[in-house]
């Protein structure tokens, strides 16, 4: 008789684990409450789908657990994930380490997944609401009920990949979580992850529309909370940019404590802010005559040095040689580090995905199945684990996935992985 699975969410974790289940021999039903699955992949990578990442290293993940993404990582490995996705097709491109399909198309490897469902005989589902699970409540029988808007459907396992509340417009609705609470799991408060940051000053209509190599680091209360480096976006609202997404997640969770952060941005990251004196000195004396206007022309961007002036009260018409040890003290501060204090993180509308989720310690990183109820599994996004940018949290949705379907898939004690 063949095991029955209902995997719940088509997404990148649901499509893998659906199809690791049924090529493990299950009878597998995939429910999709939107019209078509994979919706979500669609946008990765800025539509050429960043499907993972040569650099797998633990401090690439946040979790509740820190060891859990990496262990369940290593049980489904990225050799393992290149062939699956060869498998179905997919010609890998390595670019410095982030890993493509060569065809550059997100759509590509929603199509191949697709396919894959179809030739491992999944039943897919879309349209398809779930109201409930229910459970025997016999801890040896793993029997479930899944409710639908259509009917009901019986399983011996259940798997739930139902994604965050990130990107809602792609069909994360969020609801996964109170699927898993109703079942006995416990949810760390989902916030938004890799998502721009707000601004309490009014001045940044002035410097909108800026990108500039440059340091983030984020503090509260005398400690830095996290920090990075690249190309960061001066927006109307706040900042923007890869940099400030990798270390967004922090101060969601700082200000969701009602702790006051600042973020301090270095223009020339690395250099000491002594240095950036000597530099302004040096500057000063090459062109005593020359106006402060065009002091910082060729060194950053005008929009962004007229603003420092101001913001200093340095006049433009003033010569570089008026300027006092005070002046060029103030002006190194700010190039060096500019404090703004954050006010908010973007809306889940805008964030990649969430911080927050099913506490991990509550599920096996062998398995992926719950620690509170026998036949069920869960992975993905749902899960209290957010990578940075980079394929990371793509490669954690294949990796709990797979593993979550090929255990769920058998009867009997599961698989090795």
């Amino acid at each position: 008789m063949k095991k029955q699975v209902v995997v719940i969410g088509a997404g990148a974790s649901g499509m893998t684990a659906a199809i690791f289940a049924a090529r493990a021999g299950a009878e597998t039903t995939l429910l999709e409450h939107r019209d078509r699955p994979g919706k979500k992949l669609l946008s990765t990578g800025n539509g050429k789908c960043n499907l993972s990442n040569r650099r797998l290293e633990a401090q690439c993940y946040r979790s509740g657990d820190p060891g859990f993404p990496m262990e369940v990582i290593r049980g489904f490995p990225l050799k393992r994930t290149l062939d699956f996705f060869e498998g179905l097709g997919v010609v890998v491109k390595d670019r410095d380490g982030y890993l493509y399909p060569r065809s550059g198309q997100a759509s590509s490897v929603a199509e191949v997944l697709r396919r894959g469902l179809r030739d491992s005989g999944v039943c897919l589902e879309t349209n398809c609401n779930v109201r409930g699970v229910r459970t025997s409540g016999e801890a040896a029988a793993g029997h479930f009920a899944v409710l639908t808007d259509a009917g009901m459907l019986e399983a011996d396992a259940v798997i739930l990949a139902c994604g965050s509340k990130a990107a809602p417009a792609t069909g994360s609705d969020g609801s996964g979580y109170g699927l898993a609470e109703s079942l006995g799991h416990t949810i760390i408060k989902p916030l938004p992850a890799l998502v721009q940051l707000r601004c309490r000053e009014n001045f940044y209509k002035q410097i909108a529309g800026i990108r500039i190599e440059a340091g983030v680091s984020l503090w509260s209360g005398g400690e830095r909370l996290a920090e990075d480096q690249g190309e960061v976006q001066l927006t109307d609202y706040g900042i923007s940019g890869i940099p400030v997404f990798q270390i967004s997640r922090f101060a969601a969770r700082a200000l969701d404590e009602k702790k006051k952060v600042t973020a301090r941005i270095d223009f020339f990251p690395g250099m000491p802010e002594s240095r950036v004196r000597d530099m302004l000195r040096e500057r000063a004396a090459r062109r005593p005559q020359g106006a402060m206007e065009e002091f910082f022309t060729g060194w950053l961007p005008d929009k962004l040095s007229r603003f420092f002036l101001k913001y200093l009260g340095i006049r433009g018409e003033r010569p570089a040689s008026s300027l006092s040890k005070r002046e060029l003290k103030a002006l190194a501060g700010v190039i060096r580090a500019f404090e703004t204090e954050i006010a908010a993180v973007n809306s889940f509308d805008h964030a990649q995905v969430c911080c927050g989720g099913v506490d991990v310690r509550e599920v096996s990183s062998r398995s992926m199945e719950s620690k509170k109820q026998k036949g069920l599994y869960l992975a993905g996004e749902l899960l209290d684990v957010d990578g940075i940018c980079g394929g990371y949290n793509l490669q954690f949705a294949w990796s709990s996935g797979a593993i979550a379907g090929m255990h769920a898939g058998v009867w009997g004690r599961g698989v090795k992985t």
